[in-house]
Parts: structure tokens; C-alpha cells; sequence
């Protein structure tokens, strides 16, 4: 215990590497300055990792791009004092600032392909990092970035110098990035949600990667999610921000354990933890934190459903592929088993969580269903309908009782319609009634999902990413369906907006009685939603059952290797490795001549099912 003690003494004693003294920064509105950030302050000791936490609008991010000076010159302003080392940077030059980015500071961000040029192979990208700071001929660089790529466990690093963004996974590209940013040896490493948008065993690498290289390189971190479990996981010290301001600062013990601020208690109250469902029989809702004072407005219930006597929806050895061709004359050389012999059912009022890594056959399962992708093979009965034999016509009448909520509702709204054109265009392409029935409908359905019949008249771009998810979910529900296909409806989302999305999803279930195939690689939001989940692995479900039997008793090591990645919110976890692994989802590409092998599931219990 001393010696952990001592560390935490040198880290606060030693001269901070990173030193913010009430930073503002503010952007440009009209003739006007708005400031986002307001008089924060911190500092980051060698080798020590801070996490600033907080919701979008938090003004986090703000905080990092002020640091690195990113932020576009005419239309911001940066004031206050940042320090790297003792060395004022807001007075920098901008040739002396350059040098300083990548070299004494780096930075990684979520989405990795915002980074990488997709037309360069990752070496020469990495290596231009080095060249640019160092004098360094080019076999140098390259024998370096082989390093740093092996440095990361990027396996096979010297043949996949070559290779191009698009053919790494998302994981490894953001492996990719860290080897970028690390290139330089820098000081301090500010790492901008790196994990927000990876699967959660994706994420627990990356995690350990972060921590694991920390140590050997000896750099501080600036870390900055809204997720507690990721803070609880890598920071000695946390800064909670809420609307521009830094409203709680201590060691992460104290933060999660004694904090004083509302929001604080309020962010750690709303974050689903796996295993809070023990001896549950229904759902529950989501605690509701309030974006304006920061305090918790609903409390977590259950929400007991009724599920109906025979399944809406039956799904019986559903198999996806896709034809590989390849060579002049396009012969098929193999094919992507995307989805391979699945079956399942579904009754009303009932939520099946299908869940899985990127790549595991769960959105081609739900794409499959409505027939957007094309299945194969296999069996699907919905609500009268063979699904698979249905003509162009008799499909476009069976989709009034299945539509499709996906993870960008931008994306599938039409940013040059109004929002209530858009909710009403299903209902009138239909001839369901007259427009006029048509704008009744569709306001009352925007009331139901808590937005004012006055919105109608906006466009998407003048709404937050919550308030377009409830439009896309209006939308699904103005010709009233029976099934609805949560595709990740609310992995791209906040805390708080992802709990209020998730009780609109549970209280539209009990008011229509609707039935969710809910697709999620988040286990404990599905822990929270679902009556009974399904484990996908390379296109197969490898387990299946009542949620709580999975949950409590999971047999497969798939299930418990899911479950096990989890970040926990519990700082009493920090010291503990997972063992940084170079897996990546093995591939389901296979040749022509594979012979699939017939499956055997044993029963564990009453419907609970898993694969031999």
C-alpha cells in the first residue's frame, strides 16, 4: 500500500506536464462572443492519467481542441493560460505551435477514419509523422513504424505496412492511430472518446493498450468520454464538466465514491450497470437526468409488459450470404456467410436483444427480415406473411407491420424535407387516409415521443441527435406496426438522451404493445430492455434465452467473454488487465467447397439454449 501511496505523491509533487489556468473559450456568434468554456482549470502530472467527463454540449472536447489550438481562428477565442512543461502555448507562434502538435503533444480521435487518408497505405502514414518531426531517412522511419505498429499488437506488422485503411477493422485502425501518435514519443496524449463508437471487447483492448503503453512510454493522458465505466477503468483523477464548466475535480475514488456535485451523483446514477437486473422479471426504465440543473427526474422502475400467446414473428434457419467474384470473367470464388442457419420467434409486447461484435450477422439478421437485404435460404413468418415469397407488392404492404429504427437517424431522414413531411410521407404513400389525417397522425405521434407539434415545420439539422432519434421513431410508428427493428438505435448517444430513448422505446411497447428485435453490442443497456437475448458469433447464435438466464448464467464463452469486457464503474478496477489481445472477429468469408457443419444447441434450462 505504501508504494501505491508514495506514486500518487510523486505524481501531485512533480511539476505538472500539462498546466490549464482558467481557460474560456468562446465562439463567434454574429458581432457576439458565446462562450462554451468557462474558467477551467487543471493540471496532469508525468505520467498521470486525468479524464474530463461529461455529455455532449459539456464543452470537453472544446476544452482539448483550445489545448492543441485547433479551433478555427476567426470564429473562436482562446483566453486563460495553458502550459506544457512551463512553456505558455496560447502565445506560441504558429510554426512553433506545429511542432509542438504531434511532437510534445498528440491526439487521437473517435472515429479513426477522419484521420486516416483512405487513398495512403497506414506505414507512409505513420512514417510521415516521423519525418515531419525527426531527422530520419526512410528505411529508418519504416524499421520504426514496424516497431511502433508491433508496439500496439498489430499482428503481422511488417506485411500490413502496405496495407490501406479500409482493409483494418475499426479496433485495429484505431491501433493504427495510437502507433501515429505515439511516433513522436510525446509528453502528454489527449485521446478524444477513442473507444465511444468500438464494440465493447474492442474497447476493453484498446483500454488496456492505453494503459499498457502509458507505463512502458512514461506519458501523461488527457482522457475524455461520457462513459463513468471507461473513467472508472483508466483515471487517477476526474473533472466533471456540465454547460462549459468544471463543476467537480478530484481523484476518481473521491468522484465516484463521495461526490458532492448534483450532476455528479446524477451521471454515476444513470449509467447502467451490468448485473443491477439480478431477480428482475421485467424491463426497467432508465433514470432520467435533466440537461438544464443537472439532477435526476425519474427514477429507475420496472415496466411490466404483456407478452400474447403465439409469436408475431418466426424465424426459422435464416441464412445471409453474400458471392464473393474475383478475376476477369467475375467468376464466384466464395461468399460471405453473413448470416448462417438462425432461427428464432418473437411474440407482441415481447424485446429480443440480438447481440454481438461488428461483423457478427445481427444487422443482415434484421435486414434480412424486411427483406432490405436479400436472405439466402430459410423461413420467415410475420404477422401472416411468408416473408420470402412475398412479390414487390405484397412486400411493400408487409413492411406496414415491420419498419426499421437505425443507429443515424440523419441519415435516414431527408434534410431537404420538414420533419413533419418526413413522418408523414409513409402514411400517405400507403393511402392510409387524406394529408390532412395524415398531419393529425403524425403530430399526435410527436407528442407521444415528447416533441411539440410545432417542430413539424423544422428541418433535421435544427434538432440534437436525441430529438431526431424520437423523429425516426414517429416515423416507424405512424402505420402502425407490430415489429419494430432497433438496429444500435442508441449506441451513438449520451447518458442521458440514451435513457430517454430507451424509456420513450419501453413505454411506446406498453402503449401498442409493440414487439422490439432490439440489435445492440451495449450488455448493459440490453441487460435493461430486453426479455430475452440472443448471442450472435460469425453468424450464428451461439446462445439463447430468457434475459435473466443468460445474464446470471451464461454458459458459452462467447457470451462471457462479452459480459467480462464491460467497463465497470468501479475505480477499485483500475489496476486490473485483461491481457491485451491482437483478436480480431475471425473472418466469415469462406471458399466454395465449405461445407457448413451441422450445429447442436443443449438445453440449460426452460428455453434457454446453447451452442455445442
Amino acid at each position: 500500500m505504501s508504494n501505491a501511496s508514495d506514486n500518487k505523491t510523486d505524481k501531485v509533487a512533480a511539476q505538472p506536464v500539462l498546466a490549464v489556468e482558467n481557460l474560456t473559450t468562446s465562439f463567434r456568434i454574429g458581432e457576439s462572443w458565446m462562450p462554451v468554456v468557462r474558467n477551467v482549470s487543471f493540471s496532469i502530472a508525468p505520467k498521470e492519467t486525468v479524464a474530463i467527463v461529461g455529455e455532449s454540449g459539456s464543452g470537453k472536447s472544446v476544452t482539448s481542441l483550445s489545448i492543441m489550438r485547433l479551433l478555427q481562428k476567426n470564429a473562436s477565442r482562446i483566453e486563460g493560460s495553458v502550459k506544457l512543461d512551463g512553456r505558455e502555448l496560447l502565445t506560441l507562434g504558429d510554426e512553433a505551435m506545429r511542432r509542438v502538435r504531434g511532437n510534445d503533444i498528440a491526439m487521437i480521435f473517435q472515429e479513426p477514419m477522419t484521420s486516416l487518408n483512405p487513398i495512403f497505405p497506414i506505414g507512409k502514414q505513420i512514417a510521415e509523422a516521423l519525418t515531419c518531426h525527426q531527422d530520419i531517412s526512410k528505411a529508418d522511419a519504416k524499421r520504426e513504424v514496424i516497431r511502433l505498429l508491433e508496439k500496439v499488437r498489430i499482428p503481422n506488422a511488417a506485411s500490413r505496412f502496405d496495407e490501406y485503411p479500409h482493409q483494418f477493422s475499426g479496433g485495429m485502425r484505431q491501433r493504427v492511430m495510437i502507433a501515429m501518435a505515439l511516433a513522436s514519443k510525446p509528453k502528454l496524449l489527449i485521446a478524444d472518446e477513442p473507444t465511444t463508437a468500438l464494440d465493447v471487447t474492442i474497447q476493453g483492448q484498446i483500454l488496456d493498450l492505453i494503459k499498457v503503453l502509458q507505463e512502458e512510454e512514461g506519458m501523461s493522458v488527457l482522457f475524455i468520454t461520457h462513459d463513468m465505466g471507461v473513467v472508472a477503468e483508466v483515471a487517477d483523477r476526474t473533472i466533471v464538466m456540465f454547460r462549459g464548466e468544471a463543476v467537480e475535480t478530484g481523484t476518481t475514488d473521491d468522484i465516484f465514491h463521495r461526490g458532492k456535485h448534483p450532476y455528479t451523483r446524477a451521471l454515476l446514477s444513470a449509467v447502467p450497470r451490468l448485473g443491477s437486473m439480478q431477480g428482475r422479471d421485467f424491463p426497467m426504465r432508465f433514470p432520467i437526468i435533466d440537461v438544464a440543473t443537472g439532477v435526476l427526474t425519474t427514477r429507475a422502475e420496472e415496466v411490466p409488459t404483456e407478452m400474447r400467446g403465439r409469436p408475431i414473428l418466426e424465424v426459422k434457419n435464416l441464412t445471409t450470404r453474400f458471392d464473393i467474384h474475383a478475376g476477369l470473367l467475375g467468376r464466384k470464388t466464395g461468399a460471405v456467410h453473413a448470416v448462417e442457419n438462425v432461427s428464432f420467434d418473437l411474440r407482441e409486447g415481447e424485446t429480443l436483444a440480438l447481440v454481438g461484435e461488428s461483423g457478427c450477422g445481427k444487422s443482415t439478421t434484421g435486414r434480412s427480415i424486411t427483406r432490405l437485404v436479400e436472405p439466402t435460404s430459410g423461413n420467415i413468418a410475420l404477422d401472416g406473411y411468408n416473408v420470402i415469397a412475398l412479390d414487390r407488392s405484397a412486400l411493400r404492404k408487409m413492411r406496414r407491420s415491420i419498419q426499421m429504427v437505425f443507429q443515424d437517424p440523419f441519415a435516414s431522414l431527408d434534410p431537404r424535407m420538414s420533419v413533419g413531411a418526413a413522418v408523414m410521407e409513409p402514411f400517405i404513400e400507403h393511402g392510409l387516409g387524406t394529408k390532412r389525417q395524415a398531419a393529425e397522425k403524425a403530430a399526435d405521434l410527436l407528442q407521444r415521443v415528447g416533441l411539440k407539434t410545432d417542430m413539424m415545420r423544422r428541418f433535421p439539422h435544427e434538432f440534437s441527435g436525441g430529438q431526431r432519434q424520437r423523429i425516426a421513431i414517429a416515423r416507424s410508428l405512424i402505420l402502425d406496426p407490430k415489429v419494430i427493428v432497433a438496429d444500435e438505435a442508441v449506441s451513438a448517444l449520451d447518458v442521458s438522451i440514451k435513457a430517454q430513448v430507451c424509456n420513450l422505446l419501453l413505454e411506446l411497447q406498453q402503449s401498442f404493445n409493440l414487439a422490439y428485435l432490439f440489435i445492440s453490442h451495449d450488455m448493459a443497456v440490453v441487460e435493461r430492455v430486453s426479455h430475452r437475448v440472443a448471442v450472435m458469433y460469425l453468424g450464428e447464435i451461439v446462445e439463447i434465452g430468457p434475459r435473466q438466464a443468460v445474464f446470471e448464467n451464461p454458459q458459452h464463452a462467447y457470451t462471457r467473454k462479452l459480459m467480462a469486457a464491460v467497463p465497470v464503474p468501479d475505480p477499485g478496477r483500475r489496476s486490473i488487465r485483461r491481457g491485451v489481445s491482437t483478436d480480431e472477429i475471425k473472418s466469415p468469408v469462406r471458399s466454395n467447397d465449405y461445407v457448413v457443419p451441422e450445429r447442436q444447441y443443449r438445453t440449460v434450462s426452460e428455453g434457454h439454449l446453447v451452442q455445442m
